[in-house]
């Protein structure tokens, strides 16, 4: 499988840009201290989920992200496809050429297994994540406790 660093990001500052959403235009140095997300790996996120239009900016004082579409209409799917990411489980990315230039043995049971994590995540929305109430409780606990960014102690994103 596929879903690597980039794609769980960019999951966790969507919601986190969906919670906050009734705020205005949210920062990434916000998102970022919150989530341990190092700012210029949010950036290049960002960059990607802004093309996909998935999230518009808004420049200046004040300014930040805002998801630009409803976020009943957000799946997880769009997120990740957007900062491509793949979620194939086979392992010839799905060419079927895995074994001597031909389909191997297990493809087809990789094949389905992709099938059923795409269907996933496309029936999850932001909005069925932000509905949750262990998401809210996360949520409310990361806004409490202070904040490790401005420690110098955000994670770098890595893949």
């Amino acid at each position: 499988m596929k879903l690597t660093t980039r794609g769980r990001y960019a999951v966790t500052a969507m919601l986190d840009l969906a919670l906050y959403e009734n705020q205005g235009p949210i920062s990434l140095a916000d998102i970022s201290g919150r989530q341990e997300i190092s700012l210029s790996y949010l950036e290049q996120l960002f960059s990607r989920l802004r093309r996909s239009g998935l999230v518009e900016s808004t420049r200046g004082p004040g300014g930040g992200y805002r998801i630009a579409q409803p976020l009943a209409e957000v799946s997880v799917a769009n997120i990740v496809r957007a900062v491509n990411e793949s979620v194939d489980t086979t392992q010839c990315g799905g060419q079927k050429n895995c074994h001597n230039h031909g389909r191997c043995l297990t493809h087809d049971l990789w094949e389905g297994l992709s099938e059923q994590i795409e269907n996933f995540l496309s029936g999850v929305s932001l909005q069925d994540l932000i509905d949750k109430d262990q998401v809210r409780d996360v949520a409310q606990r990361q806004a409490e406790s202070p904040l490790l960014f401005r420690q110098g102690q955000v994670r770098q994103g890595a893949n």
